[in-house]
C-alpha cells in the first residue's frame, strides 16, 4: 500500500480528495489534519509515502511546515494558491491542484505517483523555489524543544553560519534552522539583510555603528551589543547599503 495524508483546513476539499481515492484502492489515507501543526505530527507518526497539502493555512503555511519536516514526503498540493507562484514549484512537486479540484485533473496527477515517489530530492528542490515567492521573506519559523515559533525578519539581529546549519540571534534568543547561509542571503529582502562576513549577515536595521579595528580591518556593532567581523567585500557591500 502506498500511504498519504490528507493536510487542509477545509473539511470539503479533504473530501473531494477522499471520494476521488476511492477510485485507488492501493492508496491508504492514514491520517487528516486541519493545519501545518497537526500535519507535522502526522507526517513524524506516520512517516506516509507523499501527501496531499493545501499552501495557504492557518497558523503555519504548507511551504513552512514542509521546512520543519526532516527527509519531507512528496507533495501533490490541493490549493487556491495563485497560478503565477504555482509555476515556480510545478516542476518539483509531484502536481498542483487548483481549487475545486476536477476529477480528471486529479487522475492525471496521480499518473504522476509512481516516477515521483522515487525522486525524493525534488522536495527539497521545491523548498528552495518557495523561498524565493514573497510570501515567504517576512517570517522565519523553527521548532526548538517541540515548540513551533513563528520569528517575523525584523526580530532577526543576525544569522551565524555553524557548521552546517546556520544559527539565527533574534529579540527571543538564538535558534538553529537547517539552512546554509547562502539560502538565507539569496531569499532575504537584500535591501535588508546584508553579508558581511563569510560567516555573518547581518539586519541593517540592527546597525549601531561601523570601527576600523586595525588596518583594513572593521567590526560591526549591533543595537544588541554584539560586535561582528566584517570582511573587506562586506565592508563595500555595507557602506553601499547604508549610503555611506
Amino acid at each position: 500500500m502506498i500511504r498519504t495524508i490528507l493536510i487542509d483546513d477545509e473539511p470539503l476539499a479533504r473530501d473531494v480528495v477522499k471520494y476521488y481515492l476511492k477510485s485507488f484502492p492501493d492508496i491508504e489515507i492514514v491520517a487528516e489534519c486541519i493545519d501545518g501543526f497537526e500535519g507535522l505530527k502526522a507526517i513524524n507518526q506516520h512517516r506516509p509515502d507523499f501527501i496531499f497539502l493545501d499552501i495557504q493555512m492557518p497558523k503555519i503555511n504548507g511551504f513552512e511546515m514542509l521546512e520543519l519536516v526532516e527527509n519531507p514526503p512528496a507533495v501533490i498540493f490541493t490549493t487556491a494558491f495563485d497560478e503565477f507562484a504555482i509555476k515556480a514549484f510545478e516542476v518539483n512537486a509531484i502536481d498542483y491542484l487548483l481549487k475545486p479540484i476536477e476529477q480528471e485533473r486529479f487522475e492525471q496527477a496521480m499518473k504522476k505517483l509512481p516516477a515521483k515517489l522515487k525522486q525524493p530530492e525534488a522536495t527539497e528542490e521545491l523548498l528552495e523555489a518557495a523561498a524565493l515567492s514573497p510570501a515567504q521573506q517576512h517570517r522565519v519559523v523553527v521548532k526548538t524543544n517541540g515548540v513551533i515559533k513563528i520569528i517575523p525578519v525584523e526580530d532577526i539581529h543576525y544569522f551565524e553560519a555553524d557548521d552546517d546549519q546556520v544559527k539565527m540571534s533574534t529579540t527571543e534568543g538564538h535558534f538553529q534552522k537547517n539552512k546554509t547561509m547562502s539560502f538565507f542571503e539569496k531569499t532575504l529582502d537584500q535591501e535588508q539583510f546584508i553579508r558581511i562576513h563569510r560567516s555573518y549577515l547581518i539586519n541593517l536595521a540592527q546597525v549601531s555603528k561601523i570601527e576600523l579595528k586595525e588596518k583594513d580591518s572593521y567590526v560591526v556593532l549591533l543595537k544588541s551589543g554584539i560586535w561582528l567581523p566584517v570582511s573587506k567585500t562586506g565592508y563595500v557591500k555595507l557602506k553601499a547599503s547604508l549610503g555611506l
